[in-house]
């Protein structure tokens, strides 16, 4: 896997976004380095290539901060964990990661079945609603469950900029609630915007999407609007 280091849509300064298959991860630089979201499995050597482009060495990553636990996104957690790397997610998907292919075929549902797609990290460090992580300023985590039972957007009030994971997604250049084909229950999703629409978002950042520069707050208010 090539990482691709996309100078082109850095959505804000000190986040260099890293392209890692079908995600966007986002690799943030200040004195210690900070990962949001790191792939599928066996992204690793991707993920230290693309820091060293930087200028920076793998030794210097101090966290990374897990949106939800598909595979696509924390798929190389457990990799990361081995050398080092304190992985941040929240409980209720960290506790999803434990199930395996046996209780997912015997309890078939789409959850299980990415939970058991994910290499479970040999220990995480948890996250919660409102807690602020130091990096951008204040990084305050906003839990959104739906799309995963854990899924958190990611805050940063200095620089109006929000990190949504997969709670949001941009396709045909709309902004729109998550996917229903792949998000535990779609309806928490849609609701758990409404969390997000009392921010005061200038930048909204996708891992699938382009980000959206300008205008994010109102984005949010038309969404939860149509919630009423």
């Amino acid at each position: 896997m090539l990482a691709e280091v996309r100078t082109d849509v850095r959505p804000i300064p000190n986040v260099q976004p890293i392209r890692l298959g079908r995600v966007m991860a986002h690799l943030i630089i200040e004195p210690d380095l900070s990962l949001i979201d790191c792939g599928f499995r066996g992204a690793g050597g991707a993920i230290r290539r693309a820091i060293g482009e930087t200028g920076r060495s793998f030794g210097e990553l101090a966290r990374v901060i897990c949106t939800h636990g598909h595979p696509d996104h924390a798929g190389s957690a457990r990799e990361l964990a081995i050398e080092g790397v304190p992985v941040l997610i929240h409980p209720a998907d960290a506790s999803a990661l434990r199930t395996g292919w046996r209780e997912a075929i015997r309890r078939p549902t789409r959850g299980r079945f990415f939970a058991a797609m994910t290499p479970e990290p040999p220990e995480t460090v948890p996250i919660a609603n409102g807690q602020v992580l130091p990096l951008l300023g204040g990084l305050e985590v906003v839990h959104t469950p739906g799309h995963t039972p854990g899924s958190v957007c990611l805050y940063g009030a200095r620089d109006r900029v929000l990190f949504v994971g997969d709670t949001l997604q941009r396709r045909w250049g709309r902004v729109s609630f998550a996917s229903r084909l792949y998000s535990d229950d779609a309806g928490a999703a849609r609701r758990a915007v409404k969390r997000l629409a009392a921010l005061d978002v200038d930048t909204i950042v996708f891992a699938h999407y382009p980000a959206v520069r300008g205008g994010g707050a109102e984005i949010l208010a038309s969404l939860a609007s149509r919630l009423a």
